[in-house]
């Protein structure tokens, strides 16, 4: 089968290696001219890590593998700690953290020359019983018998498939970066919550730092030309090591990123045409859900493609597979945290000393629940 792909963003790098694994003609179509490497460090946990295992992706050597994650209030108590390294090992992957730029050229390395095709927008999609055709932006037209929608949170080829918008605002943003670390960080992710927001640091291997802080954003909310003044007045009086890492800091080495949302519609695609990623269900990247959700889709649509006779019907197959399990990530993606409002409350303190901190088995045996219920993989 020959299958058009739009999008060269880690799903859709994943997908053409899944697809040309599983013996596919693949094509894939970049609008931009190269490959973006931008965007920071990106968590992978062991369902992600375990799918891009399977498609050939080997992480060994690259990024940060994680052992533990801690949760602390503002004012540094501890609330859960969980072991990932006791997740590893039931799992069969470990979750990892890496630079979105290394695993993009991972990903891109293992295809063979010319499979993406740059500086191809797509501008029209027909699809019909038999097949679909693609039209960019210069005018070239790609013929192929199914099409991928991988092309993000402002999908062109979801808006021409099912007439949607791109995902909406949530009311927060995340400014970010990967940067030189100014302390050893280990192999611990870390993230503390208050009212005012939460911050979360991690290695990303090569003595780099993923580092976040969220707080309440709107596509009003006037554009911040020193950032880092913001963060410091909004996280003063934090715990270490906030102001060590904030100190680290330039205002050009922080990135704004906007939380968006899709609903996760019942029918990802229509007749041959199926999206996957964040063109299916954009979510906040709370709980690092996004990409590790995206992996799913790619595992899903490369077995339906190997086991529906009829391409198209593997869109109904495809959603019903993955429909329930995108929209539980997505939820807890959007409800887990708060960075304004009544739900702050729950993040004060006070209140979060006052619940105490979990047993550690506790904690690792309900994140590993967690993974299990979003994930078809593990």
């Amino acid at each position: 089968m020959r299958v058009i792909v739009a999008g060269a963003g880690i799903s859709g790098l994943a997908a053409a290696r899944g697809l040309i694994a599983a013996g596919h003609e693949v094509v894939v179509l970049e609008q931009a001219p190269g490959l973006r490497l931008g965007g920071g460090a990106i968590t992978l946990w062991c369902n992600g890590t375990a799918i891009l295992g399977d498609v050939g992706v080997d992480l060994e050597g690259t990024g940060q593998r994680l052992t533990a994650m801690r949760l602390r209030t503002a004012g540094g108590h501890p609330v859960l700690e969980l072991d990932l390294e006791e997740l590893a090992e039931r799992f069969g992957s470990a979750a990892r953290v890496l630079p979105r730029g290394s695993l993009i050229t991972l990903l891109n390395d293992g295809l063979p020359e010319g499979t993406v095709r740059f500086g191809a927008r797509v501008t029209e999609v027909l699809a019909g019983r038999d097949g679909v055709r693609v039209r960019t932006r210069t005018g070239e037209e790609f013929a192929g018998d199914f099409l991928v929608g991988a092309d993000g949170v402002r999908s062109r080829v979801r808006a021409l498939v099912l007439g949607d918008a791109p995902a909406a605002p949530t009311g927060a943003a995340i400014w970010q970066g990967l940067t030189p670390a100014p302390f050893d960080l280990g192999s611990v992710t870390t993230l503390m919550v208050g009212r005012q927001g939460d911050f979360g640091y991690a290695s990303a291997g090569d003595g780099l730092m993923q580092w976040f802080f969220d707080v309440p954003w709107s596509p009003g909310t006037p554009r911040e030309d020193k950032p880092l003044e913001m963060l410091r007045r909004r996280f003063g009086g934090w715990a270490s090591p906030v102001e060590q890492v904030l100190d680290s800091l330039r205002d050009g080495d922080a990135g704004l990123f906007p939380h968006t949302r899709h609903k996760v519609p019942c029918r990802w695609g229509h007749n041959r045409c199926v999206l996957l990623g964040d063109a299916a269900h954009g979510m906040p990247p709370v709980g690092a859900q996004g990409t590790n959700q995206a992996l799913e889709d790619v595992a899903t649509l490369v077995d339906c493609l190997a086991t529906v006779p009829d391409p198209a019907a593997v869109v109904g197959v495809y959603s019903a597979r993955r429909r329930r399990r995108a929209a539980l990530a997505s939820t807890v993606a959007s409800n887990t945290l708060a960075v304004s409002g009544p739900r702050t409350l729950m993040q004060s303190e006070r209140l979060m000393r006052m619940n105490g901190a979990a047993p550690p088995r506790l904690a690792t045996r309900g994140f590993g629940r967690l993974l299990s219920a979003l994930s078809d993989r593990i």
